[in-house]
């Protein structure tokens, strides 16, 4: 997880370098769109590997809030 936590903050971090050298406004919006994407997938494959890993600690009734919590995430999101 802390990988991918890594991989995600040096694409952030890579794509705000990359905005600055541009230092276009529509250069930047088309990848702060991409970071839109990407985002959310990364949030999905943390999210998906910690319920994972947790997933023979925890009783099945908090797993099913935590998997409410994580989808109320994203429908709040949409709005």
């Amino acid at each position: 997880m802390a990988a991918m936590r890594f991989v995600s903050g040096s694409i952030e971090i890579l794509a705000a370098l990359l905005i600055l050298r541009l230092a276009r406004v529509e250069t930047a919006v088309q990848i702060n769109a991409a970071l839109g994407l990407v985002g959310p997938a990364f949030f999905i494959a943390v999210t998906f590997l910690g319920i994972a890993g947790l997933s023979g600690k925890l009783p099945p009734a908090k797993l099913l809030l935590i998997a409410a919590g994580v989808a109320l995430v994203f429908l709040g999101g949409r709005r």
